[in-house]
């Protein structure tokens, strides 16, 4: 039985690439390795495009190319300049996920999607958003927004799991029966603890 819980953030991810209307041959670059980012990850996969993965986490990033099988990491603390033209032949990624729900990222996320590009939004914050507008109309970019799901993704998720075309297994890194998680939720608050996806099992 596929869980609720489970097909949500899933279907999150689902969304926001239902959204961006990715097409084949497109280079896709998703800026933020939490539940959501690696949910849009696994969406992409299953559109048969190329992915590259954007954190500040080393340990995130390596576990999108070991679970993910993205294409290409990037750490954030790198030139992040040198980093995605490399990867795109000095193009930039056509379609832009920004999952990191940090202002700063958002704004900057503008910088990296390629001329007549798409930047999608899926993140939420109780902040303002700004952009320089010469050169959003310049490089003729979209800009959506992404929230929640409907009931067209939750259904989507549910076939794509049951097929087997996403793993829903793969974020799931701690496991804890009802009894222990009073003396072990305090350890999955902790970064350095690796949790992306922590069960309580009854």
């Amino acid at each position: 039985m596929v869980s609720k819980k489970r097909v949500f953030t899933f279907a999150i991810g689902a969304h926001a690439v239902r959204r961006a209307q990715i097409e084949k041959g497109e280079s896709v670059l998703v800026i933020g390795a939490g539940p959501i980012g690696m949910a849009i990850m696994q969406s992409v996969r299953e559109a048969g495009v190329k992915v590259m993965a954007l954190d500040i986490v080393q340990e995130r990033l390596q576990f999108c190319r070991d679970k993910l099988h993205v294409d290409h990491v990037i750490h954030g603390e790198r030139d992040l300049v040198k980093e995605i033209e490399s990867m795109t032949n000095g193009d930039y990624p056509t379609v832009v996920f920004d999952a990191t729900g940090n202002a700063k990222s958002m704004m900057k996320a503008f910088n990296w999607v390629a001329h007549g590009g798409r930047l999608i939004l899926v993140s939420l914050v109780q902040d303002h958003i700004t952009f320089f507008d010469p050169d959003f109309h310049r490089r003729e970019l979209t800009l959506l927004s992404s929230r929640n799901a409907t009931r067209q993704d939750m259904e989507h998720i549910v076939r794509s799991l049951e097929a087997g075309k996403i793993d829903g297994t793969s974020l799931i890194t701690h496991r804890a029966s009802l009894d222990q998680v009073i003396n072990q939720f305090e350890s999955w608050l902790r970064p350095e603890t690796g949790v992306i996806k922590a069960v309580v099992e009854i």
